[in-house]
């Protein structure tokens, strides 16, 4: 991440209502974000709770109903719709379905910005054969969109929205029609376009999986707010929101529900403790003082991840010994780090 003191995106107390009346919908309320220059900024959030708006208003698809929003320090809000468009200029936009012209080549596509944007024929056709390069489709330059795979459709798909070369980019549920390991290959692309361009990209999804794939930072919406916002291995390690944990929960299996819990007891027996562990804590010192205490333990349920470059996750321990012993190790476990 290469932050500058302009943000690349900054919502200000932006809220956005549909209809009236008995049909009032309050699709954003509120909302206060700062998305910093050069980083993967994840927005996720399940259906309805309002990340196609929050994209829409980014683009200037929308015009908030309250608040202003800026892209680069300059208003999008209150401004001729000639500055609109010019600031719309430099933002690019990846779309689930890829939205590619049928009757154009995979070349013919990433050329039609370029061609909008009045671009000599020789500088079009120079900048089609860098971008497919890029993203790694030079021998699909003359295929049509109906002879290439999902994954090479989205590729074609983010290479046409770097043709102007934005400096943000709006990814807007783009692996969600794709498969797992073409998924990987679209976001393997994304980082290789913020590392080696620069590029601010926000990536709206309902997938936690991408945003631990890609994202330095994520906020959480659930109806129409933000109800938290934090790095993104702050956000795996100690979700605090419901709606986050029940996204965190989706995608780690750490921690065991109250269910698995009684299975747990009724097959192990002994004491169950569940701890967290990261960088800071880990479970050594405790295990070294069972040890010494006569007291049995074993590791009955969690797992360890690592994120930007840090540990996280949890362990499920069932400790059998003495009374005493036990309440002796359990309180090492619940220890706070100093």
């Amino acid at each position: 991440m290469t932050g500058t003191n302009v943000p690349a995106v900054e919502f200000r107390s932006v809220t956005k209502v549909f209809g009236k009346g008995a049909n009032r919908h309050v699709a954003l309320d509120a909302i206060d974000l700062r998305i910093e220059q050069g980083e993967i900024f994840g927005v996720i959030g399940y259906s309805g709770a309002g990340k196609s708006t929050l994209v829409r208003l980014v683009n200037a698809l929308e015009k908030p109903t309250e608040g202003t929003i800026e892209i680069s320090g300059t208003p999008i809000t209150g401004v001729p719709e000639s500055e609109v468009r010019r600031l719309r200029r430099d933002i690019g936009m990846v779309f689930q379905q890829f939205n590619l012209f049928r009757s154009r080549t995979a070349a013919g596509n990433i050329e039609y910005p370029l061609k909008v944007a009045r671009w000599p024929r020789a500088a079009r056709k120079a900048r089609v054969t860098e971008l497919l390069e890029f993203v790694g489709l030079s021998e699909k330059a003359r295929s049509y969109p109906d002879q290439l795979s999902g994954g090479q459709k989205q590729r074609v798909g983010i290479a046409r929205a770097l043709a102007t070369s934005p400096s943000l980019l709006l990814a807007d549920e783009s692996t969600s029609a794709l498969d797992p390991e073409t998924t990987g290959e679209v976001l393997r692309l994304l980082k290789k376009i913020n590392r080696e361009l620069g590029v601010t990209i926000v990536v709206i999804t309902h997938e936690m999986d991408v945003i631990r794939a890609v994202a330095d930072r994520v906020a959480v919406l659930a109806e129409g707010r933000i109800v938290e916002l934090a790095s993104t291995f702050d956000v795996f390690a100690a979700p605090q929101a419901p709606p986050t944990r029940s996204f965190v929960e989706t995608v780690l299996h750490n921690r065991p529900s109250a269910i698995e819990l009684e299975v747990l007891r009724e097959r192990h027996g002994g004491t169950l403790v569940t701890v967290d562990i990261d960088d800071r804590r880990g479970i050594g010192a405790a295990l070294a003082t069972a040890t010494h205490a006569d007291v049995r333990f074993e590791v009955v349920y969690g797992g360890v991840s690592t994120l930007q470059d840090k540990t996280f996750g949890s362990v499920t321990l069932a400790l059998h010994g003495a009374e005493d012993a036990v309440a002796e190790v359990v309180a090492e476990l619940d220890r706070p780090v100093a």
